[in-house]
């Protein structure tokens, strides 16, 4: 047991040797625990400035994320020099420490020294982008200093007078403008601590409980695999708000059974990237970036989660939608293991394990801020995990719970960093305010038009850029256009979390979808193409936070209440035309009357427009798409008659 406990905390390396392995490995977890401790005591506690909280978090992800992609590289030279950059990474937070109150005596005013430090920082910033993002941050980040430096010699309005290392330091290191920015303090405060939950929770088995549950709901019905793996697929999404990484977890379980009773591998491999992609959009904790909007905007994280409920359960309504269609065109067997018992017995045996989310939901909704409740419901999982022998974790399994969560942070981290960077250059400058002009003007002034040019530029950054980076990005650039063109605030941000979060399963890129296509063994673009068609709400739904914003839970009752059920008729009628089967196969002009149905029904106006022509149409879309059910069911019964005749 001891040796598999100490297996878990070993990093994985094919070039390094036995000695130098143990000991990065061993170094890796001592900062990973550092790190939660860390997190935990600013989380609890309090009390520390925000540039000292920042810096040093950052400091040890550094250089711990170093020592992570140092044991990459095949010749001892490469990982010398990132085992260099590690020492470097641990240089800037101690210092800020050491010299805050020198710092805040002289105004944040760099003097030669703190130059040194920026470059060493600037230098591992860049490290650590390239290798755990990639090139497209570092392009990024590269034209800002380059825009920054030299932008006097910019003629017209998108010049200035250029900015020297002096200021860029001030800004960049010495203020929380920069790297040690808001987004920097999203991923201490909120990213690292709720990834942290979720791995605790996944040690004490809370996970294996969502998927009993998921089975014991949907097991029974035709296809039932296929919905219990959206089911919990999507329930355990929310705890690491990461979608690759809820495929290569669930996915190793869900899509062998999906294959199983009959699901092709394209088809298990899209219904688990789809479902796995929920998590991001689905509360209590979503993805990262759901954490960073509340902060931008300026509003507590849980009316983020609770305007992202609904959208997040349209999602999920139209995948169930989908998958039991999918299972009664390939009349498919049923879970023959699962139902009412495993779900009573699941609930009867483990429903302790679930205490841990009742805690963080109910005190999130009481008033509690995420970091508190957070800090709430890791004590809650630690208190409860001892109750059974099956359930219980020792120091190992929680050191290993931080070293999981440490390296599913390094990428988001140095997105945060490079996303710190740019934005900063772009407050500087005045350029983030210019660019939203530029894009109001290539609009034409028309909310429609930059509604769409801001759907492909979050599309397009979503493909080359982390989730975090693309939506923080965006909302700086883009954002304050929406607004201005009259748009609710938490709708714009909404509008462009969704685009940049529909890359992971859309190609060219579609990490998730290709995660999937490995464990079920289909191709990869395939598997992509059929998670898109599963997935559409992703893709549809964000239009809806225009016109009505009571999907968001945005105005009043009847507003909300009339969007909510539009909504929902809408994604029944699109569900049913995008599969193209119910009861029996549908022809192209069926499937296309289940879509304008759903059109009219959603027609792009307020939910409580009363206008004749609003009316008509989303009468209109109803009475079809009812038409269109009663006549599948009367088709249905008919045969059913011919057949006992």
């Amino acid at each position: 047991m001891l040796k598999t406990n100490l297996q878990s905390l070993r990093l994985e390396s094919t070039f390094a040797g036995g000695k130098e392995l143990a000991l990065v490995s061993i170094l890796f977890s001592v900062i990973a625990a550092t790190v939660a401790g860390f997190v935990l005591y600013g989380a609890y506690y309090g009390g520390i400035t925000a540039l000292l909280l920042r810096s040093s978090f950052f400091s040890l992800v550094a250089a711990a994320a170093m020592l992570f992609y140092a044991l990459r590289y095949k010749s001892v030279a490469g990982r010398a020099v990132f085992y260099l950059f590690a020492l470097a990474a641990l240089v800037p937070g101690p210092y800020l420490w050491h010299y805050y109150i020198d710092i805040v005596m002289r105004g944040a005013m760099s003097i030669e020294q703190d130059r040194f430090v920026f470059i060493a920082l600037i230098v591992v910033v860049f490290a650590f982008v390239r290798i755990a993002v990639g090139r497209a941050l570092i392009i990024l980040m590269a034209l800002a200093f380059l825009y920054a430096y030299f932008g006097y010699l910019i003629p017209g309005k998108y010049g200035h007078g250029g900015y020297d290392i002096s200021r860029l330091t001030s800004t960049l290191m010495l203020s929380t403008e920069g790297v040690y920015g808001v987004p920097m303090g999203v991923a201490v405060e909120y990213i690292f601590l709720f990834g942290l939950f979720g791995a605790i929770l996944t040690k004490i088995g809370t996970g294996e409980v969502f998927v009993d549950i998921a089975r014991g709901l949907t097991g029974r019905v035709q296809g039932g695999p296929g919905l219990s793996a959206a089911l919990s697929s999507a329930l355990l999404g929310s705890l690491n708000g990461s979608a690759v990484a809820n495929v290569v977890t669930t996915g190793t379980f869900t899509i062998p059974l999906m294959k199983r009773v009959g699901y092709s591998a394209k088809l298990a491999g899209a219904i688990e990237a789809a479902a796995s992609s929920a998590g991001q959009i689905m509360p209590p904790v979503m993805g990262a970036a759901a954490f960073l909007m509340a902060e931008m905007i300026g509003i507590p994280y849980a009316e983020v989660a609770l305007a992202a409920l609904v959208p997040a359960l349209l999602y999920i309504f139209a995948l169930m939608i989908s998958v039991r269609l999918e299972a009664g065109r390939l009349n498919l067997a049923r879970d023959t293991e699962a139902g009412l018992q495993l779900l009573v017995r699941t609930l009867r045996t483990k429903s302790y394990l679930l205490l841990p989310l009742v805690v963080l939901i109910g005190l999130m909704i009481s008033g509690k801020s995420p970091t508190q409740a957070a800090v709430m419901g890791i004590l809650a999982g630690l208190l409860v995990c001892p109750w059974k022998k099956a359930t219980r974790i020792n120091a190992l399994d929680l050191i290993a719970a931080c070293k999981e969560t440490l390296s599913s942070t390094l990428p988001i981290v140095a997105a945060v960093a490079a996303a710190g960077v740019i934005i900063g250059i772009l407050n500087l400058t005045g350029m983030g305010l210019m660019l939203s002009g530029l894009i109001i003007e290539l609009g034409d002034g028309n909310l429609w038009a930059v509604l769409l040019l801001t759907a492909l530029a979050s599309f397009v950054l979503g493909m080359g850029l982390p989730t975090s980076a693309a939506y923080l990005l965006l909302a700086v650039l883009v954002a304050p256009a929406m607004t201005q063109l009259g748009m609710e605030t938490l709708s714009a941000h909404m509008f462009i979390f969704y685009f940049g979060l529909v890359s992971a399963i859309t190609p060219p890129v579609a990490l998730a979808a290709y995660a999937a296509a490995t464990i079920s063994g289909a191709d990869a673009n395939e598997t992509a193409v059929e998670s898109m068609r599963l997935g559409f709400v992703k893709l549809l739904v964000p239009f809806l936070f225009v016109t009505m914003p009571g999907v968001l839970l945005i105005g009043t009752t009847t507003s909300v209440v009339a969007a909510i059920c539009f909504a929902t008729l809408a994604t029944a009628s699109m569900s049913i035309g995008f599969s193209g089967w119910l009861r029996e196969n549908l022809s192209w002009v069926t499937r296309l009357l289940y879509v304008a149905a759903a059109i009219l029904i959603a027609w792009p106006a307020a939910a409580t427009d009363t206008s004749l022509f609003v009316v008509s149409a989303r009468v209109l879309g109803v009475v079809v798409f009812a038409a269109l059910l009663i006549k599948a069911s009367t088709q249905t019964k008919l045969k059913t008659m011919k057949v006992h005749a």
